[in-house]
């Protein structure tokens, strides 16, 4: 089974920092996730990610693996860890969120949910029980609970008869988990995803419906349903009020977020892990995220700037091309412009996260957290 153990915790917030002991390594939290839905961090080599990103867990997606390259490839690879090249640890959402997002083109049922696939049409249907089974053919060494991710402008009816079901489905997920074994010779741990949209009273619920499935086989407790159309101060004040509630011993995962802001007042409410597709999905678009703001390298100010991307940036690209050639790809749609700011965004987050546990574990986290934030959403 997985292993946390907190290090450090700030006084003056809910901050910690932690270590997360999993059979293919150890991650140090608080942690960012890079997003590799369907095996592959998009634009960056696996070399990459390890050696420049320095990243110490990615993602996959149980949707997009379950479709293409589908389980009987995945268990001829022996897994995504050896059918992708990546020996560091792995998790996988349960394609939750993504059947969520067909809105349409899927039907929610006590018994699971039916959706057609993006790819061909084709009808496909998730139980709790076929998606432990299809996460366990993957090989994560943390796999998502199934849920319905209740859409944050819910209102309360709709939410409360969402999380009777998410609680339902969690019901048999945790009994399929329990009853079943990893297929590759490495332990594998599960989370719960607590839910409950903007309404305390139903995030209480569903801390303590979880907890009652309680076991060492649950690694730790994902926070979902938010950054899913809800402001963002409610997103922080479900943050408040939930992450108190969850066990300490465990670590806390936030579900798709975020911006670096969100990042780093994530941390502040006691969350140890995160995910987003923003610094890839972003920087493929021409966004960077740096420590002294927001760069659009597609506007023209930056057409005979040749300094360095990012003199602030622990990665390669960020002293090794300049912002006048970078704009330069981008203006000529060259894919590399796309990998470099990738690489960049990905490197600029994993900094991020380290140095908040580096201020964590010093003492004055929330200081730097003060005087960080106005930079990191100034547009430069």
């Amino acid at each position: 089974m997985s292993k946390f153990e907190v290090k450090a915790k700030d006084a003056a917030s809910r901050a910690r920092a932690g270590v997360l002991s999993t059979d293919h390594g150890t991650i140090e939290t608080p942690i960012f996730m890079p997003v590799g839905t369907v095996g592959s961090v998009k634009g960056v080599y696996h070399r990459d990610l390890k050696e420049d990103i320095a990243a110490q867990i990615i993602l996959g997606n149980t949707y997009h693996l379950y479709l293409r390259p589908g389980p009987d490839i995945l268990r001829q690879a022996g897994g995504l860890h050896r059918f992708a090249g990546w020996d560091r640890p792995i998790l996988t959402d349960s394609g939750g969120f993504q059947v969520f997002s067909l809105t349409g083109i899927r039907k929610l049922t006590p018994e699971g949910c039916t959706f057609s696939s993006h790819i061909d049409g084709s009808r496909h249907t998730f139980t709790p029980e076929n998606n432990v089974d299809t996460q366990r053919v993957i090989g994560a060494d943390i796999i998502m609970a199934l849920d319905e991710c209740c859409p944050g402008d819910a209102d309360f009816r709709y939410a409360e008869k969402s999380l009777k079901l998410t609680q339902s489905w969690l019901e048999r997920f945790c009994r399929r988990f329990d009853e079943t074994e990893p297929l590759y010779g490495y332990d594998q741990t599960m989370f719960p995803i607590i839910q409950g949209c903007v309404y305390p009273e139903l995030r209480a619920k569903a801390v303590e419906h979880a907890l009652s499935l309680d076991s060492p086989a649950r690694g730790g407790y994902a926070i979902g349903g938010l950054a899913v159309g809800e402001p963002t101060e409610k997103m922080y004040e479900m943050l408040e009020y939930t992450t108190p509630l969850l066990p300490e011993d465990k670590p806390r995962y936030l579900m798709g977020v975020g911006t670096p802001a969100n990042i780093i007042e994530g941390i502040a409410r006691g969350v140890d892990m995160f995910d987003c597709v923003m610094p890839t999905r972003n920087g493929r678009n021409g966004m960077l995220f740096t420590w002294n703001g927001i760069m659009n390298m597609r506007n023209e100010k930056w057409k005979d700037d040749f300094s360095p991307i990012d003199p602030l940036g622990t990665s390669f690209v960020d002293s090794h091309y300049t912002r006048a050639y970078l704009r330069h790809l981008f203006i000529a749609g060259e894919m590399m412009a796309a990998m470099i700011a990738s690489e960049h965004n990905l490197a600029f987050y994993l900094d991020l996260v380290r140095q908040a546990r580096k201020h964590i574990m010093e003492g004055d986290f929330t200081s730097w957290k003060e005087a960080l934030l106005p930079k990191l959403t100034t547009r430069l």
